[in-house]
């Protein structure tokens, strides 16, 4: 069986190469999104072919996705073929922006279908209907790695196959997907070839003395998780992205230090906001916990929102709040679906989407208090 769309954007992928079109690849900015990136472009590159642009947008500033900015910001390269990875399935209205200036869109995503698809896209997504490929929780890396196996066909070479599992290994582990089926193989594999990884990027934490002597190989993939999972942008593209590309080891082991430490504060600022948080539900007994403030981080809200789900065992929603909007993440326990509950609360919302277990949403301050009574509607009736 085969994944839906999945030949069809291989060859108009191939297309564009033969037909030296500009590719612009623009991803999410967390390990997901970056692997997905990488793992087309050298797959385009060993094509013969080459990228336009890459452009991460920047959570705080941007929000999740494709947004208005970014394609203005990319406008003066089209006409051009631009490829969403690890978003862009909720991205609607952008989508048609981006076709009247000239981009043709390709969405390769794995988050939940909102209902109906973009306009003027060509969408892989296990989660879109008629797709009837059995296993359907791949990273977005995983299906990059499916449509590239597909790209190269017999030029993926054994060392280059490694090469991409090794990422697809460290997202799917990051994106905490079910280590099931497919994806089971991807990260045995992708583990077994990180321990004598050809990366700089990669094989420089082989030989950080905080992390070389530990135990196991995925205690030491979690360690390099942890360094790459920050969304750092760097005029719309980010350190855990030049570190991942980077062929100098002297300089890859000054950027994989300065990472492992801008993890460290990130653990500090995190435990920070959860006890925040929890000071402000002592005295709270509620059905979902429902947070924000102006000094919280975005690109942190999900952490925190996990810990605190995690704790609490109920509905968590963190999130920054600034002047007119909020944006912020989603963490609920096991069996229930916050994607699910946003659809059923979504006429409060700007944009939303993500898994069932964890999601994210943006939507004006206007609408917080109507948001929350909604979420607790939603919930009081559907319980663990």
């Amino acid at each position: 069986m085969e994944i839906k769309n999945l030949k069809k954007v291989a060859d108009r992928i191939l297309k564009a190469v033969k037909n030296k079109e500009k590719i612009i690849l623009y991803g999410d900015a967390d390990m997901d999104g970056i692997s997905s990136v990488i793992i087309l472009k050298e797959t385009l590159k060993n094509l013969g072919g080459g990228v336009a642009s890459v452009y991460f947008p920047d959570r705080e500033t941007e929000g999740y996705g494709l947004n208005e900015e970014a394609l203005h910001f990319l406008k003066p390269i089209a006409p051009a073929l631009l490829i969403t990875l690890d978003c862009g399935i909720g991205n609607f209205e952008e989508t048609k922006l981006a076709k009247k200036m000239g981009f043709e869109v390709i969405i390769v995503d794995h988050h939940v279908v909102l209902g109906k698809l973009p306009e003027n896209a060509i969408v892989v997504d296990l989660k879109q209907k008629g797709d009837t490929y059995p296993f359907k929780e791949f990273a977005a890396t995983g299906v990059t790695f499916k449509l590239c196996q597909l790209l190269l066909g017999e030029k993926l070479s054994e060392n280059l196959k490694n090469n991409f599992l090794e990422l697809v290994a460290l997202a799917t582990l990051a994106d905490m997907m079910p280590e099931q089926e497919e994806n089971k193989t991807f990260i045995e594999d992708g583990l077994k070839s990180l321990e004598t990884t050809y990366r700089p990027g990669l094989k420089v934490f082989f030989e950080i003395d905080t992390i070389k002597d530990l135990p196991s190989t995925r205690q030491i993939a979690q360690k390099i998780i942890s360094a790459l999972n920050i969304p750092t942008p760097k005029d719309h593209l980010n350190k855990s992205y030049d570190l991942l590309t980077c062929s100098s080891f002297s300089i890859a082991k000054s950027l994989a230090e300065e990472l492992l430490d801008k993890a460290e504060q990130k653990k500090a600022r995190v435990r920070e906001i959860v006890q925040t948080v929890e000071e402000r539900l002592s005295n709270k007994e509620e059905l979902i916990v429902f947070e924000g403030d102006p000094y919280w981080s975005i690109i942190l809200s999900g952490t925190v929102a996990s810990k605190i789900c995690y704790t609490y065992r109920k509905p968590t929603f963190i999130f920054k709040k600034r002047e007119k909007e909020s944006q912020g993440a989603v963490r609920v326990p096991k069996g229930l679906d916050a994607v699910k509950a946003m659809m059923h609360c979504k006429k409060f919302l700007i944009t939303f989407g993500g898994h069932p277990p964890a999601a994210g949403f943006r939507l004006d301050n206007k609408n917080l208090e109507e948001f929350k009574k909604c979420l607790n509607d939603y919930f009081s009736e559907h319980k663990n």
